[in-house]
């Protein structure tokens, strides 16, 4: 049978309180949170607010700096992992702890007890966790390498291990972030029966629809501060994200038709390899007008990057070729790509799309620093050009900065992200390549970026699409590609882009 713990069934787990300070942050400040058996309970936030930092206390894995946590009603003091396992405690990680050269059953078998007189019964965990797969629908070979199953299924195995072990109590930090529509439909499936069988779950996430979809009771968290709990039955998606901003927000995306134009960015049998030095794109060919929104959907790690990274210059073609008004582009720098009409938005803003220690002013002008009226006779910085047109983005984007020379890593996710948009925006390019531009920002930050793409559209500008979010890319795209595994799996027009017909080209039947 499953590992047995000591612990008494929970009925009710409260965080009372609870305060964690990091150097230089406070992450929670005296927060509280109640869970019951039997409930659904979504932790909704933006990233920052505080929403992981609170279950990683609960699980052991930080020590909160005051505040207690009661089971019961009973203080409990969790110093570890292993002391929240023994309590009922399991949690499943954004990023999956696996171990992927060993098998499922071997993988859930990590750290369960022996003895000196008995080792562990590999044939029998096996047989258990079949029966333990079949009740909640959680079906895998426990026998399958975990390099060998997909995202999805690996998630499960870290369900069924959380299960085996005895979790009474089960957070999900992010548990849909890398999962296709389909699998999404069946994770949630496998929650409800788990809450109907008595079980407590959190779930961690910043999407609003799948918060409203999925959970009985919600608690928003905004700045470290728990803003309020209501149950679900009485959200709305308005309320909930006025909850997570502090103001009113404009969640409906008004797309206007715009007449396309002419043809700007092509991509002809485009091939290259991965950081792994492995196909990462595979014959991909592309066709972006003018006045136009090609969004690329897929799960995370299915080319999305390299074909980012390939039109914008910074990864090299294996085969085929990128054109831009039918001029090859191989041979081109960054700097020339510039002045040729593209603008690229990177997926990894801290690490691409700016430099932390330079000030806003400099960020602003890291790519045409070099070009006037920032620079005078070819070698004098205009300090007064540069402070100018970083005073005009900051105004016209909204920014929050307490001035042009604050270090940019002070700023937020999304005023850096803003900045970065503006920036890139400024050059009034013909062509815009956009990679996962709302991610980590605050849903305030995400309206306006959306006006911004949309705004560009009706100018005329070829905007290329790349986000996980599958609502963003159906509100703004005109088209929507879906890559797998490097490969274009289909282009379908917007109307026609069902969420059935997407998740199955995500998952990868044509």
């Amino acid at each position: 049978m499953p590992e047995k713990n000591s612990h008494p069934q929970i009925q009710k787990i409260t965080l009372k309180n609870i305060v964690k300070q990091f150097p230089g942050v406070l992450a929670c400040d005296h927060i509280n949170f109640e869970v019951k058996s039997g409930e659904i309970h979504a932790l909704l936030g933006e990233n920052g607010a505080g929403k992981s930092t609170l279950m990683k206390i609960l699980y052991g894995l930080y020590q909160p700096t005051a505040g207690e946590i009661l089971f019961n009603d009973k203080p409990v003091t969790i110093n570890s992992p292993q002391d929240a396992i023994r309590l009922g405690i399991g949690m499943i990680h954004q990023h999956f702890m696996l171990v992927p050269s060993l098998t499922v059953v071997e993988n859930v078998a990590l750290g369960l007890k022996t003895s000196f007189f008995s080792s562990i019964n590999l044939d029998k965990v096996a047989r258990e966790l079949v029966e333990l797969s079949e009740r909640y629908n959680l079906k895998v070979d426990p026998h399958v390498p975990i390099w060998q199953l997909s995202v999805g299924e690996q998630q499960r195995v870290e369900i069924l291990r959380a299960i085996y072990k005895g979790a009474d109590a089960l957070i999900l930090d992010e548990p849909t972030a890398v999962l296709t529509p389909g699998e999404v439909d069946d994770l949630m499936q496998i929650l409800h029966r788990m809450r109907d069988e008595g079980r407590l779950i959190v779930f961690i996430s910043h999407k609003l629809q799948e918060v409203l979809n999925i959970s009985d009771k919600v608690t928003v968290l905004r700045d470290g501060q728990s803003v309020d709990s209501i149950a679900t039955e009485n959200a709305t998606k308005e309320s909930l994200a006025q909850m997570m901003v502090g103001r009113p927000v404009v969640l409906r995306v008004e797309r206007e038709q715009v007449e396309r134009g002419k043809p700007r960015l092509k991509l002809e049998n485009v091939s290259a390899r991965n950081n792994r030095g492995n196909p990462g794109l595979k014959n991909v060919s592309l066709t972006i007008h003018e006045g136009e929104i090609v969004g690329i959907a897929g799960v995370s790690g299915n080319g999305q990057h390299e074909l980012a990274e390939v039109i914008a210059g910074l990864r090299p073609l294996e085969t085929g070729a990128v054109l831009i008004d039918e001029r090859p582009t191989s041979n081109l720098s960054r700097a020339e790509l510039n002045q040729i009409g593209l603008s690229y938005v990177p997926e990894e803003r801290m690490i691409d799309g700016v430099i932390k220690d330079f000030t806003v002013a400099e960020n602003r002008v890291l790519q045409d620093h070099h070009l006037p009226p920032f620079v005078n006779y070819g070698i004098f910085i205009n300090k007064e050009a540069i402070n100018a047109a970083c005073r005009e983005t900051i105004k016209a984007y909204e920014i929050k900065t307490p001035g042009t020379e604050t270090p940019i890593k002070n700023l937020s996710g999304g005023n850096i992200q803003k900045l970065v948009l503006g920036r890139e925006l400024a050059r009034q390019p013909s062509i815009l390549i956009a990679a996962q531009p709302t991610r980590g920002v605050d849903i305030g930050a995400i309206e306006y970026i959306h006006r911004c793409l949309l705004d560009e559209r009706a100018k005329g500008t070829a905007i290329l699409l790349i986000s996980e979010d599958l609502e963003e890319i159906k509100a703004l795209s005109d088209r929507i590609v879906v890559l797998y595994e490097g490969n274009v799996m289909g282009i379908l027009d917007e109307e026609d882009a069902t969420l059935e017909k997407l998740g199955a080209m995500m998952a990868g039947i044509a």
